[in-house]
């Protein structure tokens, strides 16, 4: 279906940028004709009105992972070898990392399909298709509701596909959906316009005002009120104060806030604009992971864009407001999303954290008052401005108000970035939302709130997303990483990552967290050891190691000197909590229920499915399997080191682990 009759504006000529300029600063200043300019080009942005074909393809880094390159690469063969007039748009992730590479194609006058699992070979099926207007057999997502174009007969609507439908979608609604590397398609969904229109009728107090009113609490972890934070610094008396956005996004199993800089990076810029306003900030800086080169990429062509449309620099749109911001490359420590060590690291110093007070928002970066947000907490305030305080803080509990962003990973099925109002419970984000466990599997724990964070067994999976919920059950919010977890993982070993982790990334400045996460490792390694080689003295250190562990982790919250040192015991304290009974199994039975530990496996033959093929015996590496050919083998468990050769070898599934 072609709409011969749509007149094709071009997005970025000087006319446009200096309309869209005009439109910021004030919209009813606009004449008639420029009104009806402006419309079509918003149509014809939005994609209410194509001169051509358009194929939007995921190429965050996600997609990238799951082969998008090499889609797109096919994607542009094809349309050379057809010769054919189509877009092609690289989009951030939608949020269905599962299904990547997703392919999401619009016609002139259709709504617009997304297709999963689009990968390379699959390209010339479904485009073949869907320019003939029919559609191809192949997995598809769903169609998006526009009701000015004409939909799909017989194919679903995203929004009420399992995984998009329980989500409210506030931070992530442009993910995946407008071109990232577009200002002009920012500007079409509302962006800028809440940002110009604080700065021309606002003060800082009362855009500060407004936040705190909308309950939004930092998403970064400490859940602090984001408006009250800024009055701090609004309030402290300084020639220079500065913002800073915390990008660092260091726990395991974290992904949110790159997906958001790489789906819609001038969200976070409008946000970062806003509360650097509100606390009297001209400078910011974004603290940035060095291993996110595309979410890096993004938002310098961001920052370049709104300079080139005055809303970076000197006297912002006559308002007498300036602002600059900077990107700082981080180099992935862990201790560097502590807020005074980030600082240390933008001043050029080690990233170690300093005592408080002073707290930042008096005396941070360079000695002046500083404001730390996270992505999510600035990527929030866009909609907050331009919608109210009322607006935000109708959705949530009684004390967090909002959505929150999740990744969401490990043992589930629809792995992805999800986001859902304050009060969704736990299990509807797994098994609604995620689509459950795989492979027939039993849910067995979530670990939320990355390293710093706790673990949700099976009787909480009704608690609901709240800051002081989540406490009751030894957990957190987080940044927002959910990990989940089925029968076949064991909790001991689970507890023994987190502390690596957590004892690989202390800064070493406090004795209780350099020396303490040390001790509790090796206590933890000990429980996971077989008995062989084991010396009598180091069984005896092992058994004092455990009798003083919950003593141990509880001086260390208690004594060491910044945030992540007093959590750095939570994977312990909640995994001991919720499952003790396999910490028990570990220590007075030698044996791992889950049978994750190799040190602890027990490998035996089954007589009745050996044949004696002998292979075993002569691969194994310590010669701990004995037997004549065509007899039976066994294992002599004092010579057996536990590697697996045996099991990996056997052709008659004839040897057991327990």
């Amino acid at each position: 279906m072609n709409n011969n009759s749509t007149i094709e504006i071009p997005c970025d000529s000087v006319a446009t940028r200096a309309l869209f300029k005009a439109h910021l600063a004030d919209p009813n200043a606009l004449s008639d004709e420029q009104k009806t300019t402006l419309a079509q080009l918003q149509a014809q942005l939005d994609g209410r009105q194509l001169v051509r074909p358009m194929i939007f393809l995921g190429t965050g880094t996600c997609g990238l992972g799951a082969g998008a390159g090499k889609t797109l690469k096919t994607i542009r063969d094809y349309i050379q070898l057809h010769d054919a007039d189509i877009d092609v748009v690289e989009v951030g992730c939608v949020g269905l990392c599962a299904v990547e590479p997703i392919i999401e194609i619009q016609l002139p006058g259709r709504t617009r399909v997304a297709f999963a699992h689009a990968d390379a070979d699959s390209v010339s099926n479904i485009l073949d298709a869907v320019l003939a207007e029919k559609m191809p057999k192949h997995p598809i997502i769903g169609q998006y509701r526009n009701q000015q174009l004409q939909p799909w007969p017989d194919v679903p609507f995203i929004d009420e596909h399992p995984f998009f439908a329980p989500q409210t979608r506030w931070v992530l609604a442009n993910c995946g959906i407008i071109d990232p590397s577009s200002i002009e398609q920012y500007i079409v969904h509302g962006g800028y316009q809440a940002f110009t229109r604080i700065i021309r009728q606002m003060t800082p107090p009362e855009v500060c005002d407004l936040v705190e009113q909308s309950g939004l609490r930092g998403r970064g972890g400490g859940g602090f009120l984001t408006g009250r934070k800024w009055k701090f610094a609004l309030n402290a008396a300084a020639d220079q104060k500065y913002l800073i956005c915390n990008a660092d996004e260091g726990d395991p199993g974290a992904f949110m806030d790159r997906a958001v800089i790489e789906g819609d990076p001038h969200r976070l810029l409008e946000g970062m604009a806003i509360a650097a306003y509100a606390i009297g900030a001209s400078k910011a800086y974004v603290y940035l992971r060095a291993e996110y080169p595309l979410a890096i990429r993004r938002f310098k062509d961001a920052i370049a864009q709104a300079h080139e449309y005055g809303l970076l620099g000197k006297n912002i749109f006559n308002s007498g407001y300036k602002l600059d911001i900077v990107i700082k490359m981080g180099a992935g420590a862990f201790v560097c999303g502590e807020e005074t060590a980030l600082i240390n690291s933008i001043e050029g110093k080690r990233g170690m954290p300093r005592p408080r007070p002073p707290f930042p928002a008096i005396q941070g970066l360079f000695g002046k008052p500083t404001i730390i947000n996270n992505v999510e907490t600035l990527a929030n305030l866009p909609a907050i401005a331009a919608n109210g305080a009322d607006w935000f803080n109708a959705v949530g509990t009684k004390t967090s108000k909002g959505t929150k962003v999740f990744a969401l990973s490990g043992k589930v099925t629809n792995t992805g970035l999800v986001e859902v109002a304050m009060g969704t419970k736990i299990r509807q984000i797994i098994f609604d939302i995620g689509g459950g466990i795989p492979n027939g599997k039993a849910y067995k724990a979530v670990q939320i709130g990355g390293p710093s964070g706790g673990c949700i067994p099976t009787q909480h999976l009704d608690i609901e997303i709240d800051y002081e919920s989540l406490k009751t059950v030894g957990a957190m919010m987080g940044s927002g990483g959910l990990v989940v977890m089925d029968e076949d993982n064991c909790m001991v070993d689970v507890a023994k990552f987190f502390m690596d982790f957590i004892q690989r990334e202390s800064c070493g400045k406090c004795i209780p967290c350099r020396e303490g996460t040390r001790r509790m490792l090796e206590i933890l390694k000990r429980v996971t050891s077989s008995r062989r080689n084991e010396k009598p003295i180091e069984a005896l250190e092992r058994f004092k190691g455990v009798m003083h562990m919950t003593r141990l982790a509880e001086i260390i919250k208690d004594t060491s000197l910044c945030g992540l040192g007093q959590t750095a015991p939570n994977p312990i304290l909640s995994t001991l909590r919720w499952f003790r009974d396999e910490y028990e199994a570990h220590i007075y039975e030698r044996r791992c229920p889950a049978g994750a530990c190799t040190d602890l496996l027990q490998y035996s033959i089954d007589p009745n499915l050996c044949k004696g093929c002998t292979l075993c015996a002569k691969k194994c590496p310590s010669d701990a399997i004995m037997g004549s050919p065509k007899v039976p083998h066994y294992i002599i468990p004092d010579k057996c080191i536990g590697c697996g050769t045996c099991v990996d070898i056997c052709r008659f599934n004839a040897v057991k682990v327990e």
